[in-house]
């Protein structure tokens, strides 16, 4: 069964820092592009940032560049997501997708998703 596990999430004060993880079962995570995606209470989910098979390609939405990074470790069929400085607008619930296609808004596999709270 082809799955994608987020973990890491947690609540954490503003400036904080979290590592988000995603671990893929069941196909060869070395295969895909990845990305991380957001969905805050009330709004439309957006592209976080995304990773390409490699790891050599990178790309990061605006509000999160010189906070987050994002890396994978194919022997491992995992993607990470570290979050440093984090803000309270950074609430919100963190997806991991995989993609055919470099930084896909319709990826292929979706996580179930990880609740990430910034508050003090």
């Amino acid at each position: 069964q082809l799955r994608l596990v987020e973990s890491g999430g947690g609540l954490v004060q503003p400036g904080g820092s979290l590592r988000l993880s995603c671990a893929a079962s069941g196909f060869t995570l070395r295969n895909y592009n990845m990305g991380w995606f957001r969905q805050a209470p009330g709004k439309e989910r957006e592209g976080v940032s995304c990773i390409g098979s490699s790891g050599s390609r990178t790309n990061y939405r605006d509000s999160v560049k010189g906070r987050f990074t994002i890396s994978r470790d194919n022997a491992k069929n995992t993607v990470y997501l570290q979050m440093n400085s984090l803000e309270p607008e950074d609430t919100a619930v963190y997806f991991c997708a995989a993609s055919s296609t470099y930084c896909s808004n319709s990826p292929d596999y979706w996580g179930q998703g990880t609740q990430v709270t910034v508050s003090s």
